[in-house]
């Protein structure tokens, strides 16, 4: 594990304590994620405890500055995680990660826990926060409307592996990858439902078991494309020419005219 060059992987926790200054986590369960016992303003005066951040008597006032950016009232510092909605305590999360000022914030499935029009105000807040602070989010998440609607890169996985990486609308609109065709087309926008000629793609098969993945390409299994160089060798992450877009299939174009066609072929193909 990589984070601004450094390798991070086996650092302990003191090693690593500088490194989370700059690299703070929204998780997925909020009320999870939040000790039940502590009050708002002692979870979020603890990040300034934990890195030794003495601001005397300037603390108060950043505690309520924080509540307030992600849209808390100053009466809510004394409260408890239990009295709070699900979408009230993502923003707490939320302010907790911004304490410190951090580059990066990793959000794991940060809206999975919350119902659809919560979702979208937690959405247009961590856009706000980008737009306002400069942050960077790395955000894991199976929610494809809200990875289209928030993410400048996407890096699709499967089995554990980066099997399509590049720019959202690419990947969104142009999938090359017979898996990220498959993924799309389970949770289609309505653009791409009136699209004429848009099929549903269904896998056929059930996904192998991590600890004894297949040989080759680890789809090949589910894959109706499949071929025999699929079965035994596994495909490299390989650059796309003309669209700054890896993706890792034998039977993927290298070239931008040939993409609209190929992609076509193959969805025909997997939907037939």
């Amino acid at each position: 594990m990589r984070f601004d060059g450094l390798d991070i992987t086996d650092f302990n926790g003191r090693r690593m304590l500088p490194v989370r200054r700059r690299l703070q986590a929204v998780f997925q369960d909020p009320l999870a994620s939040l000790n039940a016992r502590m009050t708002i303003e002692e979870i979020l005066r603890e990040p300034f405890d934990t890195h030794g951040v003495r601001l005397g008597p300037q603390l108060g006032p950043r505690i309520r500055e924080l509540l307030g950016f992600v849209g808390l009232e100053n009466i809510d510092i004394r409260k408890l995680p239990g009295q709070f909605s699900g979408g009230q305590l993502q923003r707490v999360a939320i302010a907790r990660a911004l304490a410190l000022e951090p580059e990066i914030i990793v959000a794991d499935e940060p809206t999975s826990a919350l119902d659809p029009s919560i979702q979208a105000q937690i959405v247009n807040l961590m856009l706000e926060i980008q737009q306002r602070r400069g942050i960077s989010y790395l955000i894991i998440s199976h929610d494809l409307d809200v990875i289209g609607h928030i993410a400048d890169r996407i890096a699709v996985m499967y089995l554990g592996v980066i099997i399509e990486e590049g720019g959202a609308a690419d990947i969104m609109e142009r999938p090359l990858h017979p898996y990220t065709q498959a993924l799309l087309s389970a949770a289609p926008t309505l653009a791409a439902r009136r699209q004429r000629g848009w099929r549903r793609i269904v896998l056929t098969g059930d996904p192998p078991n991590p600890a004894d993945v297949p040989t080759g390409c680890r789809f090949h299994p589910r894959c109706r494309l499949a071929e025999d160089i699929c079965r035994t060798t596994r495909p490299p992450l390989r650059g796309v020419r003309g669209r700054g877009e890896t993706v890792a299939c034998h039977l993927a174009p290298d070239r931008t005219e040939a993409t609209g066609e190929a992609v076509g072929r193959a969805r025909r193909g997997a939907a037939a």
